[in-house]
């Protein structure tokens, strides 16, 4: 199947000579959840602005659906909904007015039933009325992708979409990303959340310093780069490392209480058998140990450091 979207040798240099996006090369499948990450500065938001057709690109090209963003503009914008990171809406409008208004400016045919669906589906149906500035934060944002779904885009672009919502909005807005996956939508998400990218995408990709650094599977990610974690509650507390023991890399910790040792489960040897011997020839005992498995977000910070 061919990619919904596809990035190829995209660049991005602005006047003043800054290139925000080096030779990116980037497909995204049809129906999936796809989390791109990176920290501030690293290109997340002029890339997505080049794919939606905010901005042009220097160099390269994009396909949206097959069309040529460029030179198919109103075919490929028309299978995009992107909700931006700021809340760009009028306050004084009603949420079903400005959302039949959004659908308006794609050129589509006024549609009650369609409106009426997404906003049932995004729980804004008991708000249709009421003006965007009585609602809460949590509510905008869902009236944010309520506005770029009414013209029944097959992508939806989420930039940063639960900044500033709370806990429970927050689980909230992932049952709406699954729901929309499911309706048959490809959803492209950025997040400094990086449970939320954890929680929900099938695919993550990161981006730093204007270059893709890696595109993978989550559950391959998480395998391929994930480290596990042996913490050794210590008998009694020590000041310092024998020199024997120095070749692990251990860390010494809550005040010389707690030693930790990182493993690759993917190495021929994790080295605890061994470890666990040099540390009884060093004389130092242990009371308990337990194992975690390293995080998205762990890989994520080695990844943007080492790149």
């Amino acid at each position: 199947m061919s990619p919904i979207i596809s990035v190829a040798n995209l660049s991005k240099t602005y006047g003043s000579g800054f290139k925000a996006l080096k030779n990116v090369n980037l497909d995204i499948k049809r129906g999936e959840i796809f989390a791109l990450l990176g920290p501030n500065g690293a290109g997340k938001t002029t890339l997505i602005s080049i794919i939606c057709g905010i901005a042009n690109p220097s160099e390269g090209r994009v396909l949206v659906g097959g069309e040529d963003i460029q030179t198919s503009y109103r075919k490929a914008r028309s299978l995009i909904g992107l909700v931006p990171q700021e809340l760009h809406t009028d306050a004084f409008e009603s949420v079903w007015a400005t959302v039949s208004f959004s659908r308006g400016l794609f050129g589509k045919p006024k549609n009650p039933d369609h409106i009426e669906k997404v906003l049932k589906d995004l729980s804004l149906w008991d708000k249709k009325d009421n003006k965007i500035i009585t609602l809460s934060g949590g509510m905008k944002r869902r009236v944010m992708i309520a506005k770029a779904l009414s013209h029944e885009p097959q992508i939806l672009f989420l930039d940063e979409p639960t900044a500033g919502v709370d806990v429970e909005l927050r689980k909230g807005m992932w049952e709406v990303v699954r729901t929309l996956q499911q309706s048959g939508v490809t959803i492209i998400l950025t997040t400094h959340y990086i449970e939320e990218a954890e929680e929900m995408a099938d695919r993550i990709g990161v981006i730093n310093k204007g270059e893709i650094v890696l595109v993978e599977d989550k559950a391959t990610l998480m395998q391929k780069l994930g480290k596990k974690r042996l913490t050794l509650h210590l008998q009694g507390k020590i000041a310092a490392l024998p020199e024997s023991l120095h070749h692990y890399e251990l860390e010494l910790c809550d005040g010389g209480a707690t030693l930790v040792y990182d493993y690759d489960t993917k190495g021929e040897r994790t080295g605890i058998t061994s470890l666990l011997g040099d540390l009884r020839t060093a004389g130092i005992r242990f009371n308990d140990l337990d194992t975690t498995q390293s995080s998205l977000e762990d890989i994520f910070v080695d990844l943007v450091r080492t790149s």
